[in-house]
């Protein structure tokens, strides 16, 4: 605490005004002080003596002349071992902890340590007396789970510093100092094997900011080979309420290419979070066949806290995605939904009396949406290994309108955009990402050629549903009715897949490559068809063998067996390839 003190002159709802003596500072850690409990704010905004500060708690019973107390440091979260596995509010508080000191129905001013301060660490010195180091740069490691956790310089640390002394190879706990390290003006700063960083200040202790270019892989086919995400990379998944944004993101958490995944849950505080903590649990990762949790952050809010907390919770979880990021860990950061903050944002900037910009958002929403997703990024580290943290933010629009400002803003931001579909999702298509109106910038991992092969099918069979809608089957000709069962068998058999099914939720790059070039083979052929209903009754056929392929082991005796079946299938029609699908095929 510092000596600044200051007392209550106005409340309105979460903010409260505070008229101070002394010196603070934005974002600020202040205490306002009520019924006995002490509650968590934040400094928002200075006018002269006057600071508004936003309450991470409930705020009844608040008045004026009430005492506050400000602490002299920024928001921050604790980097250190044992972040993995944890559920954290978005003050970092340990969830389970917190229920457990305060009972299931969480008091207000009850704040727990991030970190256990009692577990011993195996540390292993990787510096030597004499060494010479700066902020990012590592002395030495404790395993953490199936990870070598580093243990940095702190970040805030400016210049090079000398390691004078440190400590032998032992257990250590978390306030225990391992190291000494000198200044440059000969000045002695202890070393433990934690520290804190403000949330609001990106971590930028790395060499150089590299482009994302390697495909991030989610194991799901329509995303990797159509809508690809790059490590490193942003990407958003707007969609309306119910189109299977959650059960996307539960999948890539699966299954995707990265190191560690956190879930920051800033928006829905009751059935997805729930759910959320209900089954990550339970998911066994398929890499370790351990719980996915060993290897995951989970940041949600709880009902007793105001919904100024979606901010912290956003910050947090970023905070801690860059911390690991800067080991050399390839991070997935999966906020849900950002559209919640965004209300916050608003929510708050109405209480400061602020001039609103569309639907009454404030006018830097965009601006602050922008530097939230410009944390993500692949970059070269200190010790030139490479590490990336990859942002996924989904958008609630109400209605599935993806004209209003949020989902606008995140667009302008953002590397790929996985739009959901009301009319997909209520079609039972997983996952709803509409294909005609979702893009990416990316690389993914089939041949663009191949892509945009299949792109044009299927841009042709949608033009060709959308006339039958108007002039009936009847009114269509036979090679327009083929090129529609062709997009329809290409939907049902590559865009779809069945998350509940082990062996179809998790299709690998050679799957999709060998899948798609045997789908590409049925697209670009001729067949020898008399009528719509032999058509018809022929590709009926045809997806459901692909269907039956999509659920067997690759390379397995079944999966030669229907791909055997597939191919006679073809070859009964006389199927016969055109040349730009025989040229695609032989590249």
């Amino acid at each position: 605490m510092t000596d600044t003190k200051g007392k209550v002159v106005g409340v309105n709802g979460n903010m409260v005004s505070v008229e101070f003596d002394g010196n603070i500072s934005m974002n600020e850690v202040a205490y306002v002080k009520v019924d006995n409990s002490s509650l968590k704010s934040e400094v928002i905004r200075i006018r002269g003596n006057v600071a508004q500060l936003q309450v991470y708690e409930m705020t009844k019973g608040i008045k004026t002349g009430d005492a506050v107390e400000f602490t002299g440091d920024l928001l921050s979260a604790e980097l250190g071992p044992g972040l993995l596995g944890q559920v954290y509010d978005g003050l970092q508080n340990p969830l389970p902890l917190l229920a457990e000191k305060a009972g299931w129905f969480l008091e207000r001013g009850v704040y727990v340590d991030p970190l256990d301060r009692t577990k011993k660490w195996a540390f292993t010195p990787t510096a030597k007396p004499g060494d010479v180091k700066k902020a990012g740069e590592y002395i030495g490691t404790v395993p953490e789970g199936p990870f070598t956790h580093k243990i940095f310089v702190p970040f805030y640390l400016l210049g090079s510093y000398t390691v004078k002394s440190i400590k032998p190879a032992g257990e250590y706990t978390l306030d225990d100092k391992v190291a000494v390290l000198t200044d440059e003006n000969g000045k002695d700063v202890e070393i433990g094997l934690s520290f804190k960083w403000p949330v609001k200040r990106a971590i930028n202790c790395y060499e150089e900011r590299l482009a994302p270019t390697e495909t991030m892989v989610t194991k799901v086919r329509l995303i990797d080979t159509f809508f690809p995400v790059a490590k490193g990379g942003t990407y958003c998944i707007p969609g309306p309420f119910g189109a299977g944004k959650t059960v996307l993101q539960h999948t890539t958490s699966k299954y995707a290419d990265v190191d560690i995944v956190i879930i920051a849950a800033c928006g829905e505080r009751a059935g997805e979070v729930v759910e959320t903590l209900t089954e990550f649990p339970e998911l066994k990762d398929p890499k370790t066949g351990k719980s996915l949790m060993e290897r995951t952050i989970i940041i949600c809010n709880t009902s007793s806290m105001p919904v100024a907390s979606r901010e912290a919770s956003v910050y947090t979880s970023v905070t801690l995605a860059e911390y690991y990021r800067q080991m050399g860990l390839n991070v997935l950061l999966l906020a849900d939904s950002t559209s919640r903050w965004a209300q916050a944002l608003r929510e708050m900037s109405g209480r400061l009396e602020e001039i609103p910009g569309e639907e009454a958002f404030p006018a830097y929403m965009e601006s602050y949406i922008a530097a939230f997703y410009e944390r993500a990024g692949q970059v070269r580290l200190p010790d030139g290994s490479v590490g990336s943290v990859t942002i996924g933010g989904t958008v609630s629009p109400a209605g599935g309108n993806f004209e209003e400002p949020v989902t606008q803003a995140t667009l302008k931001v953002v590397g790929a955009f996985h739009g959901l579909s009301r009319a997909r999702s209520d079609a039972r298509k997983y996952p709803a990402i509409d294909p005609i109106q979702s893009w990416s910038k990316y690389k993914g991992v089939i041949d663009s050629s191949k892509v945009n092969f299949c792109f044009d099918i299927m841009k042709k069979g949608v033009d060709v549903a959308s006339m039958m809608k108007v002039v009936g089957e009847e009114g269509t000709s036979l090679e327009d009715y083929l090129v529609y069962l062709k997009e329809e068998m290409l939907d049902a058999v590559y865009f779809q897949q069945n998350s509940f099914d082990a062996v179809d939720a998790n299709a690998t790059v050679e799957r999709q490559k060998y899948d798609l070039d045997k789908i590409i083979k049925i697209l670009g052929s001729s067949f020898e068809l008399a009528d719509k209903d032999e058509a018809r009754t022929y590709f009926n056929q045809l997806r459901q063998k692909f269907l039956d392929w999509n659920y067997t082991e690759e390379h397995s005796d079944a999966f030669k067996k229907v791909e055997s079946e597939i191919d006679e299938l073809y070859s009964s029609k006389n199927g016969k390839l055109t040349a730009q699908a025989e040229s695609l095929l032989k590249a």
